[in-house]
């Protein structure tokens, strides 16, 4: 299957939310991003709203934009002013995919996948929540395919594999060990029946070697590099650039193996 493309949209209302103001418009990004070949839309809503508001969520969720919503976030923040709580949120706006981010309030970006030793215990009645509501569910993991396993154990349905220790070898020079152990733990999430999705730091520079070499990689969730692209290239552009690195990636794994896929949107 070829590797979807979600395109994150924190950094529009970062922007929009430094005067204030209602532009950019979150909605408006979405729209323009779909229309250039997004397969997803993500937002990572947090207490202190300083990027993604409640708002936005719900406005992206009644877009009829077309295309998967996935809303990340720690599913332990509760209400907070007029923020309702992450899983209030998610059951009002009832995303197609609800991926869960160990992350702190006050962290500036994630910076680590979840310990299922300690936390797994209290994720599996929430998992059970958001499939209650229909909603697929991923956990956001470190590449330790040790560590794999337990994400089936307590519910979920994917896991994402955060990329950053990938994203800073392949700037070194020094991407083949890291490739090999998110390929290791890749497979050991497939092997576990889940499906594997990726994201942190990926940009135009590596995203292709990556989805070329972890096999069958079902999505990636790209913000931080796409937005700051976009200030050269422009949004539509940008998008059409990060879909050309995944359709090379599926064209290099088809000739590797054989097959043939069509993109399915």
């Amino acid at each position: 299957m070829p590797t979807a493309l979600s395109v994150n949209l924190n950094k529009v209302a970062l922007l929009r939310n430094a005067r204030n103001g209602e532009r950019p418009s979150v909605l408006g990004a979405a729209v323009i991003a779909v229309a250039s070949g997004a397969d997803g839309i993500t937002v990572h809503p947090r207490p202190d709203q300083r990027h993604i508001r409640p708002a936005d969520v719900l406005a992206l969720a009644a877009g009829s934009l077309g295309v998967e919503l996935n809303i990340e976030g720690n599913p332990f923040h509760g209400a907070q002013g007029d923020y309702p709580g992450f899983l209030a949120l998610v059951e009002r706006a009832r995303p197609a995919q609800c991926t869960l981010v160990p992350d702190a309030p006050a962290q500036l970006t994630s910076d680590h996948g979840w310990d299922l030793a300690t936390d797994g215990a209290r994720l599996r009645p929430i998992i059970q929540r958001l499939h209650a509501v229909r909603c697929r569910v991923s956990l956001f993991m470190d590449p330790d395919a040790a560590a794999i396993e337990g994400a089936r154990d307590v519910g979920a349905d994917r896991v994402e594999l955060y990329t950053e220790e990938y994203a800073r070898a392949h700037a070194r020079g020094a991407a083949r060990p890291q490739l090999e152990r998110y390929r290791a733990a890749a497979m050991a999430a497939q092997e576990a029946g889940l499906g594997v999705n990726a994201g942190h730091d990926l940009n135009l520079d590596n995203l292709e070697d990556f989805c070329r070499e972890v096999p069958d990689v079902l999505e990636v969730s790209i913000g931080q590099a796409l937005i700051a692209d976009a200030l050269e290239l422009g949004l539509a552009e940008s998008v059409r650039r990060y879909r050309a690195c995944l359709a090379r990636a599926d064209a290099a794994r088809d000739d590797a193996t054989g097959t043939k896929h069509g993109r399915d949107r």
